[in-house]
């Protein structure tokens, strides 16, 4: 019988790449799509470029936010110990 919290961990780790692969993403296409044309071009957001903005410092917040809810939601307190539970 498996140890229930290596099914956890597993979970735990998938969720933990797909929030990398939506990080890159996000950061990716912002910095690529939008700056991706002459510098002369770009638009500004606060005195950065919008592609740096968006993918840089709004991307950060938002992956912030995104990482915090599914900590709540979908991570659980696993114990450490080896005592397995007699359920």
């Amino acid at each position: 019988m498996q140890d229930k919290r290596f099914k956890i961990a597993n979970r735990e780790a998938l969720i933990g790449v797909v929030l990398v692969l939506i990080n890159f993403a996000i950061w990716f296409g912002f910095a690529y799509g939008l700056g991706n044309g002459d510098p002369k071009d770009y638009t500004y957001l606060f005195g950065f470029p919008a592609w740096f903005f968006y993918s840089c410092i709004a991307g950060t917040i938002f992956m912030i936010v995104l990482i915090w809810i599914t900590i709540k939601l979908f991570f659980k307190d696993v114990s450490f110990s080896d005592e397995v539970d007699k359920e």
